[in-house]
């Protein structure tokens, strides 16, 4: 390293401590920017690893790309227990400052639908929230219109001569729906380990992040509930309820149902 780069210099940290401007005097909302700003900062690095890990696995060259998926777990459970320092915030602390966050919302997070569409969890009417034109909607499009990580590690099953239409994984924009063939696929993988230990692994690597999305989701319904109870959330977002139903989505649903029928 040069001597004339310093620690802060290399981190701006100028800039980067600078970008929490709270609006109001009240103590909490400091730790309610910090927290969205990291969660979002996490997501940041998530999506950089989720990146590699696609281009490894589209190479068919699937055991460097568990090491990034590892990782983005490992991000997971970082972001899943922030919730807990969030939490420290009672009813009153943040109704002390709620009303000023107007119609923004963390439903409006680029990043995070950038991480679903990535994972494959695709859904184009998340678009609507960010206006043409702009860097967060030009994201969301190209990601939306990419193959997802599930999309490849199906391609990798096709590879592999499972007999998997191709529309199951070059499907766009379009939502991913469940397919018997890709579970018949994973069926068998799971059934000969020895045989299909590659896409096992991968499998397993998928299953952890699905996981720990799940939990993320759930500490933050447990979160919300906590500090807002079941009142409607800021911009005009149903709350509590809307969260509760996303705990229904799987990004990988086949890697759930084939534990089934093993």
């Amino acid at each position: 390293m040069s001597e004339s780069v310093t620690y802060g210099g290399y981190l701006k940290l100028e800039q980067l401590l600078a970008a929490q401007q709270p609006q109001t005097e009240q103590h909490d909302e400091l730790l309610f920017v910090i927290l969205h700003q990291t969660m979002e900062l996490w997501m940041k690095q998530a999506i950089h690893e989720i990146g590699a890990a696609q281009r490894e696995v589209r190479a068919g060259d699937l055991s460097p790309a568990y090491k990034h998926l590892a990782r983005v777990s490992r991000i997971q459970a970082v972001m899943t227990q922030a919730w807990d320092i969030l939490a420290t915030m009672t009813p009153a602390d943040y109704l002390s400052f709620r009303a000023l966050l107007g119609s923004s919302s963390g439903f409006q997070s680029a990043q995070f639908r950038v991480l679903e569409y990535k994972l494959g969890m695709k859904d184009a009417a998340f678009l609507r929230y960010h206006e043409d034109g702009s860097g967060d909607r030009a994201a969301l499009d190209a990601a939306l219109g990419e193959p997802s990580l599930y999309d490849d590690a199906i391609e990798q099953l096709a590879k592999a001569g499972f007999d998997i239409p191709e529309s199951a994984y070059r499907r766009g924009g379009v939502a991913y729906q469940p397919n018997d063939q890709v579970e018949a696929a994973w069926l068998a993988v799971y059934r000969d380990t020895a045989k299909y230990w590659g896409l096992y692994q991968l499998a397993e690597k998928l299953i952890d992040l699905d996981d720990a999305l799940l939990t993320w989701r759930y500490k933050h319904v447990l979160t919300v509930e906590r500090i807002i109870g079941m009142k409607r959330g800021t911009g005009g977002t149903e709350g509590v309820g809307y969260l509760q139903r996303t705990l229904a989505r799987r990004a990988f649903p086949e890697l759930w149902s084939v534990r089934t029928k093993l």
